[in-house]
């Protein structure tokens, strides 16, 4: 199955509207990016599209980059300075493995919405959505390309 193919509209708007609904019960901040291919190691430029897209500059350090590798299905969620001081240090394993295990079967769309769910879910907990909560990053998927 071509992902970018069957990558439509109408799940695209999910995945955003799965970010919207998380959002609602956490202030941290959810972004998705996806690429083709990833030539180096998943974890590493995880961090750098997690800089390009300045997402340490929320103002409690709250951003969650859902980093997708679609051809060669990698996954990676990490989590900025603030929320990591607070979970403990395997807190993404499990939103990690359970959404690969839905790439496995080629569902990525629906891995990407259940962990982004799993993510709302678990942070509200630590980082309840605030009165005058702001969205501070955009919720659209962004794409690039590997260097």
């Amino acid at each position: 199955m071509n992902f970018w193919e069957e990558f439509t509209e109408e799940k695209k708007a999910a995945i955003k509207r799965a970010i919207e609904v998380a959002e609602m019960q956490t202030s941290g901040e959810i972004r998705v990016h996806i690429e083709d291919h990833c030539k180096k190691n998943v974890f590493d430029r995880a961090v750098d599209i997690f800089a390009r897209l300045k997402m340490h500059k929320t103002a409690l350090r709250t951003g969650i980059l859902f980093y997708t590798v679609v051809a060669d299905r990698k996954f990676v969620v990490i989590g900025d300075a603030g929320i990591n001081r607070e979970v403990p240090e395997d807190f993404w394993n499990h939103i990690r493995e359970r959404v690969l295990s839905f790439f496995k079967e080629d569902q990525i769309t629906e891995g990407l919405m259940e962990g982004i769910r799993m993510a709302g879910e678990q942070l509200a907990a630590c980082f309840p959505r605030q009165e005058g909560d702001v969205n501070e990053l955009s919720n659209e998927i962004s794409y690039g390309e590997t260097e």
